[in-house]
Order: C-alpha cells, then sequence, then structure tokens
C-alpha cells in the first residue's frame, strides 16, 4: 500500500471505474476527478505491478449544528478488485485512512456509501439523509408566499463565468446556515455543471434559471429536462440537479417556474433535505411520492475535538463511555459540556451517564439521528436515569442536516 503517484492515476481510477460497473466515463468527467485528486491524500493497494484497491480522502469543511466549518475528510472511491476478496485489502485500507485522517489533526471523516452496510463496522454512522421525490404537477398545485411575484426569473447558460460565480455565492451563503453542507474548494464549483452528453439519457442539456431581485442574484435552480408523451399528450419531466435561494419569496419562484415548465408533467428531485420547505407549499403531499435514504455517512477521528467543535440546543453535562475498537484512541469515557454557545468535552474518570459506540455518535453528530431514537434500538445505553432525556435535545439541529452533493 502507498501513496497515489501522478503517474499512477490512469491505472489506479480505472480500477475504480471497473469496480463500479466498468461503463467508461466522458472524457470531462474523467479529467475533473483527476484535477480534483489530492495525490497525498489517495491510496492504493498494489499486488505486483496491478492495482488492487483504492482509496482517497478529499480536503473538505463541513458544517456543524452552530454553524462552524469543521475540517473533514471527504472519503471517496474506495474499491478493491474482485479478484482480491477476504484477504484484508478493504480493513488495510480503512486503518491507513483513519490513521492518516488523525495525523492530520482532522476530526471528521465523511462519506457516501454505494453499500451502506460496509462502513458500519468501521465507526461511520448514517447521519443525514435525502429526500427524494416525484411531484405530480398535473394535478399539485403550489401556494406561494407574499412577495413571490416581485422576483425576477431569467434563464442563462449554467456554465457561464458570471452565472457561475453568482450561483456560487448564493450556494456560499446557505453553507453556513445548515449541517452537513460543504464548503466548495477552488475547482469544485465544476462538479454541479458537469454536463457529458453521453449521461443524459434522453434529458436536454443542463439548464439554469436566475432569481433576482434588484440587482442581486437571490436563487438558481439547475434542471434537465426529459421530453416524452404518450397516447394523451406530453408527459416530460423536469429533473432537479440543485435549487438554492436566499429567502422564501425567491424558493418559491423557483419552484413555481419548474412546475410550469410547458410538455411536462412531473418534477423529479433526487436529493433535498428531509425538511424542504416545498413540502409546505403543494397541494396534495401523497401525489409527490417522497422517499428518504441515506446520504452522509460520519465518523469521529477524535471524539473530543469533534464534540467540542459544535454547539448543543440545551445546556448538557454528560459523561459517554465510548466503544471504538477500530481507533481505540477514542475509547473510554469523555465529559461534553455544552449549550448554544460552545461546548469542551475531555477525558474524565467519573461515572458515566451514557454509553454508546463511535458509530452512534456520528450518528447524532449532524442533529439527523436522535440519540432517543437510537437507546430505543438499544445502540445507546442509559448508565443514570434521566440522562438520555437531558442530552437527547441538545444534539437536535434547527434544521435537518443535509449534503446537498456527492464526493
Amino acid at each position: 500500500m502507498r501513496v497515489l503517484r501522478p503517474d499512477d492515476w490512469d491505472e489506479w481510477y480505472g480500477k475504480v471505474q471497473l469496480a463500479f460497473g466498468g461503463v467508461p466515463e466522458s472524457a470531462e468527467e474523467r479529467a475533473l476527478w483527476n484535477d480534483l485528486t489530492e495525490y497525498d491524500r489517495f491510496i492504493g493497494a498494489w499486488d505486483g505491478t496491478e492495482c488492487v484497491g483504492t482509496a482517497g480522502a478529499f480536503t473538505f469543511g463541513i458544517t456543524v449544528p452552530g454553524g462552524a466549518s469543521v475540517r473533514a475528510a471527504g472519503v471517496t472511491m474506495v474499491s478493491v478488485a474482485s479478484t482480491h476478496r477476504r484477504r484484508g485489502v478493504l480493513t488495510s485500507m480503512m486503518r491507513r485512512q483513519l490513521d492518516d485522517v488523525r495525523s492530520w489533526g482532522e476530526p471528521l471523516a465523511v462519506l457516501t456509501a454505494s453499500e451502506p452496510a460496509i462502513y458500519g463496522r468501521f465507526g461511520y454512522g448514517i447521519a443525514t439523509q435525502q429526500l427524494r421525490a416525484e411531484i405530480d404537477t398535473t394535478r399539485v398545485r403550489l401556494s406561494v408566499p407574499d412577495g413571490t411575484d416581485d422576483v425576477r426569473l431569467r434563464l442563462v447558460k449554467p456554465d457561464a463565468p458570471d452565472v457561475r460565480d453568482a450561483c456560487e455565492a448564493v450556494y456560499a451563503r446557505q453553507v453556513p446556515t445548515r449541517p452537513g453542507m460543504l464548503e466548495r474548494r477552488p475547482g469544485w464549483e465544476r462538479l454541479p455543471l458537469l454536463d457529458p452528453e453521453s449521461d443524459r439519457k434522453g434529458t436536454s442539456p443542463l439548464q439554469c434559471v436566475l432569481a433576482r431581485r434588484g440587482d442581486e442574484v437571490v436563487g438558481y435552480a439547475r434542471y434537465f429536462n426529459k421530453p416524452d408523451w404518450d397516447a394523451a399528450g406530453p408527459t416530460g419531466a423536469i429533473e432537479l440537479r440543485d435549487l438554492e435561494a436566499l429567502d422564501p419569496a425567491a424558493y418559491a419562484a423557483l419552484w413555481r417556474h419548474l412546475f410550469g415548465i410547458d410538455l411536462t408533467a412531473t418534477v423529479k428531485t433526487y436529493n433535498r433535505p428531509l425538511d424542504d420547505a416545498w413540502q409546505h407549499l403543494v397541494s396534495d403531499n401523497r401525489r409527490c411520492d417522497v422517499a428518504p435514504r441515506d446520504s452522509l455517512h460520519v465518523r469521529l477521528v477524535d471524539v473530543g475535538a469533534a464534540l467540542e467543535a459544535r454547539t448543543y440546543q440545551t445546556p448538557v453535562d454528560v459523561v459517554f463511555e465510548v466503544e471504538d475498537a477500530f481507533c481505540p484512541w477514542n475509547a473510554g469515557r469523555w465529559r461534553l459540556t455544552g449549550d448554544p454557545k460552545g461546548a469542551s468535552c475531555a477525558r474524565t474518570d467519573d461515572p458515566a451517564d451514557l454509553s454508546l459506540s463511535v458509530r452512534e455518535l456520528g450518528a447524532a453528530y449532524l442533529g439527523g439521528a436522535s440519540l432517543t431514537s437510537l437507546a430505543a434500538a438499544g445502540r445507546v445505553r442509559e448508565l443514570r436515569q434521566g440522562a438520555l432525556a437531558e442530552v437527547s435535545p441538545a444534539f437536535a439541529s434547527v434544521v435537518a442536516p443535509w449534503l446537498p452533493h456527492g464526493f
């Protein structure tokens, strides 16, 4: 196992593609991931001259409850060759990677899982969910707030530099407002604009609409239009990639635009927050076919630093007994003291109030899973009566945590 070198990249990335089905990517997409690769944070396992395992860790800042941005390793492109299963390759890469993340001083590791069953044994807990929906716009109507008609909308070229910069500015203003959102470092602004023709599968090129109030851009939506017809007429679908807005009127104006596009009957979303506000604008939620699924998995690499980095909804003073067989430096008792203004977390010999593994701490860390719910599943044990009722509300988030895009 060794750190990736630039001249290894083609073979290394080829093995990533093979592990994820072997379908070649467009030159545009391949070039983007090549440019984003941080070579000193990517590793490969080699059998002689053959690459048989891959893993990487992008550098991210992730928003936590309270609005702070915390350094996190964005674990990505993890694969093991089908010829090298059951030899400990994955475990060895996870061991090396978490040791590296600790040495980099990053308290969190995060990932999205192609197979969610894999990563729990390495201490990752499901911390956010994403909402999918298929909205029947022929039967569902929107009720919009006052001021919606004051927002002006314009169709624009998504990749025009001024449009890209305006959208990125709106996105950046949203990042501190919701746990789970990622600060986009230079180069990452290209990801939401990725639009290889080979991936469209019958849709239009990527489209973009800007929302303005006066001279200020206050929102945007990027989407694809997939035309279709049946014997009764048009049945096209709008497939939403992303939408951000700075206020309720701009938000509603963008959704109204999506609902009103000619020759379409459906708006499809694949990744929206669980508490996305359009659910309160629609006339009939049952005809929106909503469904959640797991999104961001979080692993506390440094329990003390991670718990100190966020704030807490209510005052909390609790001693956790933490189990962490894979990263034993986290195991033991930790006293967390915090409130909405800040927190401290340090080792202690005091009796524990709650017992749990680092996986449950990861699930609860962004406020997406409650400690009470985890306790009901037998994942958290109450050692002092009443401790759970005191601590669980403190870990909550005012808004649902959400990962806006993968990596």
